[in-house]
């Protein structure tokens, strides 16, 4: 496994890469409602990355991957596709949004729930897994397993009822898109000690049922859950510092510290 410790310049131009996908979630929240389709969410946020902050879309183009963001709605546990489908009173929507800038990368997804009001099952998921994701946050820092992560999440989930989707996992991200190390967001025993540099990606997918996915054949990207319950998603980058963690896409409305000290 060939991990790359990032140096502090690098790792303050991956800050300015956070940031700058933060923002696009930020932006784009007053047009998350009812009526609008996901493929003009998707032209907004082009049009910010590219026109106001003179980025790159990472997402666009990526192995054949056709737009800006992935938009995964309800039971798509990811790389939802944006398209002409309109949003409805109620749906949960995660936007997944990688920005690069200066050659770095800042990774980043949140939930949405349309209209403010959802079935009390969709909202308590939502919840829930953003708590998986602050949760393992916070343990963050030098010299601790990173099988811990997977250990925090599903203890979380399983204690609520829901599973941790497994085809899909955390990663290492810098100068790439996709780095080492994977972080698995279930119990398991890929085991990896922490230090000062190492930066990454924690991004949970929480469903409300079974934890199996499947793939659509048509586009070969949009993954939903295999019994069509609802799925969600939260998703931080993420640094490991001297004495702990500091979340590179954090945004000013979270209820954690952007930098968490031991």
């Amino acid at each position: 496994m060939s991990i790359t410790l990032k140096t502090e310049s690098e790792i303050e131009k991956m800050r300015v890469a956070g940031a700058l996908a933060a923002e696009v979630l930020k932006i784009i929240e007053p047009y998350v409602v009812a009526g609008v389709t996901t493929q003009e969410l998707d032209d907004i946020c082009l049009d910010h990355i590219q026109n106001k902050q003179h980025a790159i879309s990472a997402c666009l183009g990526y192995h054949g991957y056709p737009k800006c963001t992935c938009i995964s709605v309800n039971e798509v546990v990811c790389h939802g596709i944006p398209s002409t489908k309109k949003l409805r009173k109620g749906d949960i929507v995660n936007i997944d949004v990688t920005v690069i800038k200066d050659g770095f990368y800042g990774d980043t997804s949140k939930m949405f729930i349309v209209g403010g009001e959802t079935a009390p099952r969709n909202k308590k998921l939502c919840e829930v897994t953003q708590q998986c994701l602050y949760e393992a946050i916070k343990i963050i820092r030098p010299g601790i397993n990173l099988t811990e992560v997977g250990r925090v999440i599903e203890s979380i989930a399983d204690k609520n009822g829901f599973s941790v989707v497994r085809d899909y996992c955390g990663h290492g991200l810098g100068r790439n898109f996709h780095e080492e190390p994977q972080v698995l967001h279930y119990r398991n025993n890929a085991s990896l000690i922490l230090q000062e540099g190492m930066t990454f990606t924690i991004e949970p997918m929480i469903n409300a049922g079974t934890y199996k996915c499947k793939v659509s054949k048509k586009d070969g990207w949009t993954a939903t859950t295999a019994d069509k319950q609802p799925s969600a998603q939260y998703e931080h980058s993420l640094v490991v510092i001297k004495d702990g963690v500091e979340i590179l896409t954090w945004r000013e409305e979270e209820n954690i510290e952007r930098i968490i000290r031991h």
